[in-house]
């Protein structure tokens, strides 16, 4: 029995989901920013929230380097055409020189976007 839209759909993001950690892993900033929309941003335990821009930039100079990502937990809730994963994890990064383990809460939302004349 093929799958129902539902399960290509949360296939889909979580395939999505992994390629961005891979992606984090491999410092492939390239891939990370085709992967991420134009308005993404990353907020810091610190509460600074970070522009997609800047992110990528100071991974590219170095400034985030992620050694390994073990997701905990993942969540992902569909409703319609919408969608919302949180992902829990261990992150063995150096973040501006400094090396640690840190757990962090990933979350992310996502819209279906269909083809004009297709159904949703």
């Amino acid at each position: 029995m093929p799958p129902t839209p539902s399960q290509t759909d949360r296939e889909d993001i979580l395939h999505t989901h992994h390629a961005y950690l891979d992606a984090m892993v491999e410092g492939d900033t390239q891939e990370l920013g085709s992967l991420l929309d134009d308005g993404f941003t990353l907020t810091h335990m610190t509460g600074y929230v970070q522009p997609k821009a800047e992110w990528l930039a100071e991974m590219k100079a170095g400034q985030f380097v992620y050694h390994s990502i073990d997701e905990v937990d993942t969540a992902l809730d569909l409703d319609g055409g919408t969608a919302r994963l949180t992902a829990w994890t261990m992150t063995d990064a150096k973040v501006y020189g400094s090396r640690s383990d840190w757990r962090l809460l990933l979350t992310c939302g996502a819209r279906k976007v269909v083809a004009a004349g297709q159904a949703a």
